[in-house]
């Protein structure tokens, strides 16, 4: 990493193109960190949290460039040959798969290798968090969450709900390379290297550890500029990756040409199918939270938590498990009923029934 700029490296002679020999990618994966590396990003990571919390974390972020491939290839860790290997052969380090939708269907995944995978968590955790994020992003940044999302939207006469069109497939190749790995602090070579990292046939891979950050990157401005024409018009605006909602008194229709104005600009569009508006006397969701009157969970969640951890109290988790056909130790369910708990109190911290219920679980846990 260095300061200023410099003059750029040229990618590896040898083998660019190729696929790597046997053992290779294993040992760039455990390729160690030279101690003064860890210290830097020791100190990086500590200025992330210094001046995020003063507002100045922009003006300092500017001094940090890549003009030149070896101070990449030091802070990521990888060899300049690894690098561009992987990136000239990007299709063979991804594998298809499909995860099942809570609203039916199914969602198609491009999952990366061990060796690419371990590249793009080096990228997001040590490149990504150099570019700035809007306040109206509640995922995929720390501090973020669903509470986070639905909080600003609780006891308001009407809720609107919008959707982009396929985020990730149109979030194409030249858009991150120009968003999220600007000239300013890249060299040409770099980033047009890091942007076919973070891709997979010219478009965002669902799947891959860097698409979520690059998603709040990209629509930083979408959010700045949506944020403050919503502003202006006290409404209230959040957005949880790809889900949009806005809040207040307000005609749905005056803001739905605007969104899409914006969204245009970047390339992506709304789902029009998802469009969603609720006015006050129905049940308001928003990122699965109810927020009609205060912040809380839905009814139907917490009665089927309720009962499963009565039942699991009552006849104990064993048989529970037994009696419901589920696979896996008691050890494992204990651990699945800790992280819906958890949840549950992260919503709804002054439960106390729950509160008890993960004391409870905690002690079977240690059984």
């Amino acid at each position: 990493m260095q300061l200023g700029s410099g003059r750029e490296s040229q990618p590896p002679h040898s083998k660019t193109g190729s696929s790597l020999r046997s053992g290779e990618a294993d040992s760039a994966v455990f390729q160690p960190t030279s101690w003064a590396i860890k210290i830097q990003l020791r100190i990086f990571s500590m200025l992330i949290v210094l001046f995020s919390r003063s507002g100045r974390e922009r003006e300092v972020f500017k001094l940090i460039v890549y003009r030149e491939l070896p101070s990449l290839v030091s802070d990521l860790g990888f060899s300049a040959r690894t690098l561009y290997s992987v990136s000239n052969n990007i299709s063979a380090h991804y594998r298809k798969t499909r995860i099942p939708k809570k609203g039916g269907g199914f969602r198609e995944l491009a999952v990366p290798d061990r060796l690419l995978k371990v590249i793009q968590q080096r990228i997001n955790e040590r490149l990504l968090p150099l570019e700035p994020v809007s306040p109206y992003a509640t995922a995929y940044r720390p501090g973020g969450s669903t509470r986070r999302n639905a909080s600003p939207h609780v006891g308001k006469p009407v809720v609107l709900k919008l959707d982009v069109f396929k985020f990730f497939d149109h979030a194409i190749y030249p858009l991150v390379k120009e968003k999220v790995f600007p000239a300013e602090r890249y060299s040409e070579r770099n980033r047009v290297l890091l942007a076919l990292l973070c891709t997979y046939r010219d478009a965002l891979p669902q799947g891959a550890p860097t698409s979520p950050a690059i998603s709040n990157i990209l629509l930083r401005e979408f959010d700045l500029a949506v944020g403050a024409w919503c502003g202006q018009r006290g409404i209230a605006y959040t957005r949880y990756c790809d889900d949009m909602t806005f809040s207040g008194d307000f005609d749905p229709e005056a803001v739905i040409p605007t969104v899409k104005s914006e969204l245009r600009k970047l390339g992506f569009f709304l789902n029009d199918r998802k469009t969603t508006v609720v006015r006050a006397g129905r049940c308001q969701l928003v990122t699965g939270l109810v927020v009609n009157e205060r912040l809380g969970l839905p009814a139907e969640y917490l009665r089927d938590l309720r009962q499963e951890l009565y039942y699991c109290r009552k006849y104990g988790l064993r048989s529970h498990m037994v009696w419901r056909g589920l696979e896996g130790t008691p050890e494992q369910y204990a651990a699945k009923l800790l992280g819906r708990v958890a949840y549950a109190l992260s919503v709804e911290p002054e439960n106390r029934e729950l509160a008890d219920a993960r004391v409870w679980l905690l002690e079977e846990r240690k059984r």
